[in-house]
This record gives C-alpha cells, structure tokens and sequence, in this order.
C-alpha cells in the first residue's frame, strides 16, 4: 500500500498488518491459538485456529466454550493425497449431497474421525488425542510421502468420528483461501507439522458468526493474536 505523503496513513496500515501476521506466527510457533478473520465477502467468520500438534485438552474447552463452532483438524493435500482421504461429498453416495456452498467452489470435509484409542472420542481429552495423532500422522507423511498409506491411517483412525478433517487445496492459499488453508499456511511458515485446528466464532447472543471487532475486541482481550485472512495471504502465498 502506497502511504499518503501527508498522513502517512498507508505506511501505518502496512507496518500493522506486517505487525500482526508476525504475531500470529509467533504465536504459532510457540503454539499458541491465533484468531483469523478470512474475508467479508467469503465466509466473514473469525476462527480460533491452533497448531494442531500443540492441541490438549485444555485448547479443546477453549475452542468449545470460547469459540462455540465445529472443532476441525486440517491436514495439507499432499497429506490427504498419501493417505487417501475422500473429501466427504465424493464419499457419500446420497442424495442430499449438494456441496456447493455459497461462500466456495466446495468445502474442504473429509471423513469425522476417532483415534482407535479414545472412547466415545467426544470427551475434550478424546478428541485432543485424536486431533494431535492426526498431526503427528502429517508430520510422518511430510518426512517421508512414500511410507504412509491408507492402510496406516485406518490402523490408527475410525470412521464415523467425532473430529472432522478437512482436506487443504493441494495449491495451498493459490488454490483457495479458507480458515483451512490459512491455518495449514501458518503451520508450514513456523516449522509446524502440516495440520491445524480451526473452529468458527459465535455470538452467544445472536447465534450468528461474531462480528470482526467483537472477535477482534475478545483477541485484545485474551491477549491472542488476531489477524486478517487478506494479510496472511500477502504474507505467506
């Protein structure tokens, strides 16, 4: 952005969004959540997005109480690609399968799953286990694609679960730009294994996505980082 030569207001927007895309990866790095707003004409929802290794059970009831959406696991495609995840409306042979959503081309859902060694899997320390043995299964498929294949998956996950996977587009932010593939962008500029945890922002007053500033506000409040899709997307496409 071009600073205005009297006010030098650009020069400010820019050194803030510079400021703030640093520290939500700083914040990833130590793995710590980040709050992510993508974009007002797509989904215009603020998710807590985690690093999905760095998840317990105590981020678990945060995202759940704090954040009230649908607690996701993202993997990268090539991790989908190795290990042969469906994206859920090419598994499903139904007809109310319609996956066209206003806000995309198609969402990113893959198979719900449970790791073999949770119980119901619905439990907050159910589902961190399953959300970090999802991690470190990307992490072993980035240090070797040709080793894991979806037999190793299914010795480890079962289906139905009560932990959504979403798929990223194999082209990362170049390819679409939702909480899935900006949460996988953060993961792979800190170092992180290729998987992060995202869950939408509701107001507990209206039922609707929380507004920018309120998410913004609660960020401020927490001390968590906030940060907008369209900065993330400069920074890290």
């Amino acid at each position: 952005m071009r600073a205005d030569p009297e006010t030098g207001a650009g020069a400010a927007e820019s050194t803030e969004t510079v400021d703030a895309v640093e520290r939500a990866l700083d914040a990833f790095r130590t793995g710590d959540p980040v709050c992510v707003h993508d974009f007002a004409d797509r989904e215009g929802e603020t998710d807590i997005v985690y690093p999905a290794e760095a998840v317990d059970e105590t981020a678990v009831a945060h995202m759940r109480n704090d954040a009230g959406g649908l607690v996701c696991v993202a993997v990268d495609g090539a991790v989908g690609d190795a290990f042969e995840l469906p994206f859920l409306a090419d598994a499903l042979d139904h007809p109310a399968v319609d996956d066209d959503p206003d806000y995309d081309d198609r969402s990113s859902f893959s198979l719900p799953v449970n790791h073999r060694e949770t119980f119901t899997g619905i439990t907050d320390a159910d589902r961190a286990k399953t959300i970090v043995e999802v991690a470190n299964a990307a992490a072993r498929v980035r240090a070797d694609p040709t080793a894991y294949g979806p037999e190793n998956f299914a010795a480890e996950f079962r289906v139905p679960g009560h932990v959504h996977v979403l798929r990223g587009d194999c082209d990362g932010l170049a390819g679409r730009t939702g909480h899935t593939e900006l949460g996988l962008a953060m993961a792979g500029a800190t170092d992180r294994a290729p998987a992060a945890v995202v869950c939408e922002m509701l107001d507990d007053e209206t039922g609707d996505a929380l507004a920018p500033a309120d998410a913004a506000a609660y960020a401020d409040h927490r001390g968590i980082p906030y940060v907008e899709g369209a900065a993330l997307v400069e920074a890290l496409r």
